[in-house]
Formats: structure tokens, sequence, C-alpha cells
């Protein structure tokens, strides 16, 4: 044949068909490869078929042969049908299932008339061609359909489990600067002014601040007489702590923003901190500022505390510590400020009002509220060194993030210990300080419970021991506060952990304020070593039982479990089983064989994953996720440890409720919770293995030279650990469990019926590679960062990864406004009034884990004037 016969032939269509032929080819292959790995690990065989049946169309495609379109068209129709059967029609669900083949047959359609014809009795090309289309066209509009498809589900009430006795203390495992005042103006009293009691005077602990008493009468409290007054403070006007009030609820009682009005809020003051990372420190800015009298004040990353005007953000003063970015732990941030006013000084003297603040180095700082001077008489010339005791620290390895909580005039304090380096890890003591004086009053440390303070010189508190690095709430009526503990040194193994630590490792204690003693515990999970923290502030209310309402706290976990105790003697107030758990793993005789589960309560987790649960953008990343899933042991929640293989562990460490904790609705009696949904694909590393790596941990010589790697070095345990935190994909960077991974919820707590529960945030700041979708559709984000509920039904929430703040109906679900900010706003929103008007703050700081963008701004929206 002629040369020029051939190079015509070899036109523009020949070249299409190669390159759509190469591509089917190029998905079966490795579908086919991957499909026939998948079998022998017990997985679908559907993808070795599909990847089959894709080579072979891909080669007849090449020859121009007609019957690579038809099988190509009975791959696609086999895989709509078992993708149906596998998932139904969950939009998200069928993305990776249904998007790349669908694109794959439109390029097939169109490269229809360059094909051959096998006969000429066969339809027309152009008809094949019509005819598929509008089989590809109906497909993508169902699917199209289904991905836009939204709304809250409505959940049924829950039926308890056959009620079994359990211990409300559960068997424990085996042992194994300087003042920059600016603009200052007089500082007015609050415009409700807050309740002072005379000594002796009894504290009345009746139902929650705002809340209506319920049915039945309120239960007559435990009076108690305080040595010295203290004040006590409500939500409206002002919103005096991080939860709003010690209690925690996040509720506000004002009522000017209605569901009629809230799409007409707009942005009445924006501040910037200026504490933004210079190179590639890890930020993440959590504050909730609180709000007393006429100014707002809040902290920023790096601990700066500024005072702005309630309506105007214009800033009255600031305060800079001069903390350094090597304090940085986990990420730089200030969680909120503790207020506090000393009943032994007069209305105008210095450090009447205070303000107290733990530093990322380590002090604790109190500064006068109308100057922003620091208050000399607190500690030493106002400052507490929170090293004293801890011994040798790295920076940023003992480095607190969370507020005090002041209880009857005692600030208690503990910090957030970096997770994963070193059984001699600083210790987790928590400690009561005196909030006029700063002197110390007493330590809770496990490893010493008889502990005598002063410390003798060279004494240290206790390393290793379970800390609590988030809120704590608390009862001056009772004299309690409440510790949300972690977990000891060394999450992921525990063979040398002492009784103490197995006892209170991931409970809830309630300490007397006064002394220092634990009054009552629970622990919700034994033997932790799934760092399954407490991350979440416990909750203080009225809780309805059928004897009538009882004070209560509700603790969410990372399990999404929801425990509630009578608040005074921890007894629980909803019915705990304990159940078998899987056991194994490397330190099989350690485990405890039982778990606690809350039966007639609802919680928010999710049915255990299976292989059909794996996703990712195209069906070659889900099919490794589904051989990862093959590959890893997976036996259930509580599935322990493993080394030879990965193991799944669901919910991972950022499931359930973490630092935003739960808001109620105290007229309503309503909970609200966000969650996250994710799970983590983890491996106990061999010591030998780490130090081949040549990780070290903080306070190394080394450490500053660690490789790039997930494995943390957990020395003094026979094991480091690798956390896929979110089981990603490689490459893309997506989760391999498909969503939602992050949902909202409303609970009744009259009836324990959950009101609706959906999924939380939108894609529209997520997508694979990092490159924003801007999807406006819910798909269900990661979520960090609580809500604020208000009397005229209505949440307030930032949190999910698509930068946005949200108001949602509490009784519907839905979304009644919502607005862009300028970073993540993984933080708590806060509420109060100021010259007639009733003003929503959120910090939009961003956080380096959740990866959304990093700022550095307090932004004030209110309704119109």
């Amino acid at each position: 044949m002629p040369q020029s016969t051939t190079a015509a032939r070899r036109g523009f269509s020949f070249w299409a068909l190669l390159a759509l032929a190469i591509i089917v080819i190029g998905f079966g292959l490795p579908i086919a490869a991957g499909g026939v790995w998948l079998i022998t690990l017990g997985g679908s065989w559907y993808y070795a078929i599909a990847g089959l049946g894709l080579i072979v169309s891909g080669v007849l495609i090449f020859r121009r042969d007609i019957i690579g379109v038809w099988l190509y068209l009975a791959v696609y129709v086999g895989t709509l049908a078992w993708a149906l059967w596998e998932v139904g029609v969950d939009g998200w669900a069928l993305v990776p299932r249904v998007v790349a083949p669908t694109v794959i047959l439109l390029l097939v359609l169109i490269a229809i008339p360059a094909m051959r014809r096998r006969s000429d009795q066969g339809l027309p090309r152009g008809a094949v061609t019509a005819g598929l289309a509008g089989i590809a066209a109906i497909g993508a509009a169902g699917f199209l359909y289904l991905s836009v498809e939204e709304g809250p589900v409505q959940a049924q009430q829950v039926t308890p489990e056959t009620p079994t006795e359990t211990n409300i203390v559960p068997p424990a495992a085996p042992p194994a600067d300087e003042t920059v005042p600016s603009g200052v103006e007089p500082f007015d009293a609050p415009q409700a002014p807050l309740p002072n009691l005379e000594p002796g005077d009894p504290i009345p602990d009746g139902p929650t601040l705002g809340a209506d008493p319920a049915p039945g009468g309120p239960v007559e409290p435990e009076i108690v007489t305080p040595e010295t007054t203290y004040a006590l403070f409500e939500t409206g006007v002002d919103w005096p702590a991080y939860g709003g009030t010690n209690h925690a609820t996040r509720y506000s009682p004002l009522n000017q923003i209605t569901r009629d009005n809230v799409d007409q809020l707009e942005v009445i003051w924006e501040f910037r901190t200026g504490d933004l990372p210079e190179g590639d420190e890890a930020f993440g800015n959590q504050n909730t500022p609180i709000k007393i009298g006429d100014r707002v004040l809040f902290c920023s990353a790096l601990n700066k505390v500024f005072a702005v005007d309630a309506a105007t953000g214009l800033e009255f003063w600031r305060y800079d510590p001069g903390v350094s970015t090597d304090a940085i732990g986990y990420n730089a941030s200030c969680r909120g400020l503790a207020y506090y006013e000393a009943p032994n000084l007069t209305v105008g003297d210095l450090c009447a009002t205070r303000v107290l603040m733990q530093t990322l180095d380590a002090r604790l700082i109190a500064l006068d509220v109308e100057t922003g001077q620091l208050c000399a008489d607190f500690g030493n010339g106002g400052i507490v060194n929170l090293l004293e005791g801890i011994g040798d620290s790295a920076p940023g390895f003992y480095s607190p993030t969370s507020p005090p909580t002041v209880v009857r005039n005692i600030a208690v304090v503990g910090s957030q210990v970096s997770d994963g380096q070193t059984r001699e890890a600083p210790s987790g003591v928590i400690r009561g300080y005196n909030a006029e004086t700063g002197v110390l009053e007493w330590a809770w440390d496990l490893g010493q419970p008889d502990l005598e303070l002063p410390l003798a010189e060279g004494q240290v508190f206790t390393p290793g021991t379970p800390n609590m690095w988030t809120i704590a709430s608390g009862d001056d009526a009772l004299g309690l506060v409440y510790l949300p503990m972690g977990n000891s040194a060394v999450d992921y193994w525990g063979g040398d952990r002492s009784e103490e630590e197995n006892t209170y490792s991931s409970a809830l204690v309630a300490i007397d304020v006064t002394s220092g003693e634990v009054e009552w515990f629970y622990q919700t999970v034994h033997y932790d070593i799934w760092d399954y923290d407490l991350g979440s502030q416990g909750t203080l209310v009225d809780f309805p039982t059928e004897n009538g309402p009882v004070p209560a706290v509700i603790l969410p976990t990372k399990q999404a479990q929801f425990f509630i105790f009578d608040r005074a003697t921890g007894e629980p107030l909803v019915e705990i089983e304990e159940r078998p758990v899987p056991q194994g793993g490397v330190e099989p005789e350690r485990l405890s064989p039982t778990q606690p589960f809350v039966v007639d309560f609802p919680d928010v987790l999710k049915p255990d994953i299976e292989e059909r649960h794996m996703w990712g953008t195209t069906p070659l990343d889900q099919l490794w996720c589904r051989i990862q899933y093959r590959q890893a042991s997976y036996q259930g929640r509580y599935t322990p440890p493993t080394s030879e293989t990965h193991w799944i562990q669901y919910p991972g460490y950022n499931g359930g409720s973490d630092w935003g904790g739960v808001a109620v609705d105290t007229q309503r009696n309503i909970m609200v919770t966000n969650y996250n949904d994710t799970p983590n694909y983890n491996r106990l590393v061999p010591r030998e293995e780490v130090d081949e790596i040549g990780v070290v941990p903080m306070g190394d010589p080394a450490y500053q030279s660690n490789p790039d790697t997930s494995v943390s070095p957990q020395v003094g345990a026979p094991y480091g650990i690798d956390v896929n935190a979110g089981w990603r994909v490689p490459f893309t960077g997506l989760l391999c469990k498909q969503p939602p991974y992050g949902g909202i919820a409303a609970i009744d707590l009259n009836t324990r019926e959950v009101l609706w529960d959906r999924p939380f945030g939108t894609a529209r700041k997520n997508g694979p590679f990092g490159i924003p979708s801007m999807l406006p559709l819910d798909i269900g984000t990661p979520n960090n960062g609580g809500a604020v509920v208000t009397a005229t039904g209505l949440i307030f929430i930032g949190a999910a990864t698509d930068d946005l703040i949200h108001a949602i109906d509490i009784e519907t679900g839905e979304t009644l406004w919502q607005d862009a900010l300028p970073a993540g706003g993984q933080a708590g929103p806060m509420m109060y009034e100021a010259q007639g008007r009733q003003f929503l703050v959120i910090n939009a700081g961003g956080h380096d884990f959740m990866e959304t963008p990093i700022g550095d701004y307090f932004i004030a929206y209110a309704l119109p004037e």
C-alpha cells in the first residue's frame, strides 16, 4: 500500500481511537489486576470482571470494531446495577463507581462515527450514538438528582434494651511583660448586674439558667456554706465563660434574632490580631471570646489578649506575653479566657475584675479587665510559672491551650501534653490555684495521692500520667469541678501503666474544688489504647427523669456516646451496659473484656464500616481502599491495635465529639451535637523499625532533625505508632470511607428521641488533590468547634471545613442562613447584647489539622439598625 494512503488512513480519527483505547485499557489493567488481588483477600469479584471487560473493549475500540462500544456499554450497565445493589441511591457513594465510567462512556459515544461497520445490516451509527447518548444522559441526570437531594433524616425514638446491672465505678484493667494599654475608656458595669452573695449566704442550685422549671418541680440541691463569697454568672447581656457559663450549655436567652430575620444578619465589625504563621508553624486558634460589660475579650493563637468595644470592635487595650513559636506543641491555639470577680477587692480597684489565661509556654497570667495591666498581687507580679514541678520539658511538650475553670475562687488548670512521644512525658497533674493570689492550693497527682505542698526542692509531679487538655466545667453550689481526662503518655500501648492510671484514664472525674480530692468518677473507656481521650467539656443541665429533673452533667465522647450522671453523686442517669468487645492484638492479656455502652439514650455513631463503604475519586482509588480494608484487622468498635498488619479504628481519635462539646436549649430541653464520622488506619511499629526510621521524641537533641514521617516514637514502649488520621487515600488526599464524614443532630432530652440527624458541611472547599470543588452540596465534612443555641430556636455554628458559619432551625435541622468566613471556623461562637443589639461573634482562625485556611479574624454579626 502506498505510504500516502497509509498516512491518510492514520488521520485524526486513528489517533483519537488510539488515545481512547489507551484510556480504557489503562483503567482496565490495574482494575483487573487489583480485582484479582481483592478476590484473594476475600473481597468483591466486580473489579476483576469489569477490568477484564475494559481490556477487551479497549482492544476492540483500537481495532475500530463497534463490538468494543457494545462491550463497554455492557460493562457500564453492569457497573450501574452493581453500584445500586451495593449502595442504593446514595449520590456521594455512587461517585467513584459511576462518574469516571460515565465520562469514558461519553468519549466512547463520540468515537462511534470513526468505527468500521461490521455488516450492512447493523443499525446506523448515528442512531447507535444517539441511543447510547440518551442512556448516558438519563444516567447522569439521575446521578445529579441523587447528589443534590438534601434534608435532615428524621430518626425514631430509641428503644431501651433489657436493663442490666452496672457499676458506677467500672473495673480497672490490671496494672501493667508588659502591658500595652491603647485607647483605654472607662469600664462600664454590666448592663444586667451579676448577683453578689454575702458570706454565709446559701447558694441555690436551681434549674439551668434561663430554663423553665421541669415538670414535677425542681430537685432540692445540697446546700453549702462557702467560706468566702463568689459571683454567679449568666448568659444574655454578657457571655462570661468559654461555654457561656461554667455550666457550658452554650445557650443564649436573647430573642432579637429570629427564624424570620436571621437572613438579614450582616458583619458589624471585624478585628484582626496579627498572629499568623511566618513559616510552617502549626496554627489553629479555636478561641471563644467572653463578653463582660461593654467589652469583648479574647486571645490570639500566641496568647496576645485583646479587649475591644462590644458594639464597635474598637480596641481598648492589648497585652502581649511574648510567647515564642518554639512553645507551639500540637498547634498554636488559645481557646479562651476565664473571668473572675475578686470578692475581697472593691469595685474600681485594680484587678477587682480580671481575666486568667494559660499560655503555650506554660504561664498562668492574670490581667485587669479594665486596663489590661498585670495583677501585681497574683503570683509573681501577675504571673504563675506552670512549669514548676513539671520537671525537664522541651518547649511545646507541656503546652496549655485551654482556659482555666474558676469554681469557688479556685482556678483549676490542666494542660496539653504532646502525644506519642515518650512514656516519661510531663505530668498530667491537675492543679488548683487561688484565683486572687495565685497560690497553689492543691494538686491532684495520680502517682502521688498523698502529695504535700509545697513541693520539696527537686521534687516533680509524676511523669506520664493522664492529662486534661480540654476545658473543665464547674458547679459552684456543689463546689465540684468536672475534669474530662485524657490518656497516659504513649496512647497506643499500656503495659506499664499503674493501677491509678488504668483507673482514671479517659474518665470524667469530679473534684472537690476546695480540697482537690476526688468526689466521684466514671471511666468511659477501660484500658484505653485507642487515644479515646475525653475532648469535650461536660454540660450541666437539669436532666428529666421519671422522678423529676436531676442536676446532671452530660458528657459527650469520641465514640459519639453521651454519658449522663447525677453531678452530685456520679450515679448514672442513663442505663450503661458492659458489653463484650474484640480481644487480641499485641497485649491480649491486659485488654478489658468489656466496654461501657449507653443503651437507653441515643448515640450518633453509624454502623460498622464494610468493604462497600470504601470511597475515592475513581474506581482505582476506591479499589485501593478496598484492598487496604481487606488487608487490615477490623472487628468493629474497639478493634485491638496490631503490629503485623494495620488495624482500622472506627471511629478514629477525631470521631464523635471533640473540643466543641454540645449545646442545650434549656427552654426546649433539646441538645444539639455536631460530630465526626471518620476512621483511622493505624499500625504499631516495632521498636527496631522505629529506630531504623530515626524518629526521636521531643526533648531529644536530634528532635529537630526528625524525618518527615507519620510515625511517632512512643519511647518506653515496645512499639511506635503510625496513624493515618481519617484514613487518607494516597495521591488524591481523599478519605477511604465514603461520606458523610460529619453530621449534626438534635436530641430531645425529655423523650430521648433524635429529632433530626443530617450530614453537616458542604463540599465547596473540599475536593481531590486539595482542589476546592466549590460544590454547594451537603456532603458532611469533618467538623470541630461547637454551637450556640438561642431562645428563638436557632443554632449558630461554624466548625465544618467549608469555611461557612451557619444558622440552623433547631426543630427541623434546616439551614436558614450562612455566610462565608475568611478562614476556617473551628471555634465555638458566642452571643451577647450591646447597645440594644444582639451580636454573634466567631473566631475564624482556621486549623492546620483540619486543613482549613489559617486566619486571625474575629467577626461580629448583628441585624441592621
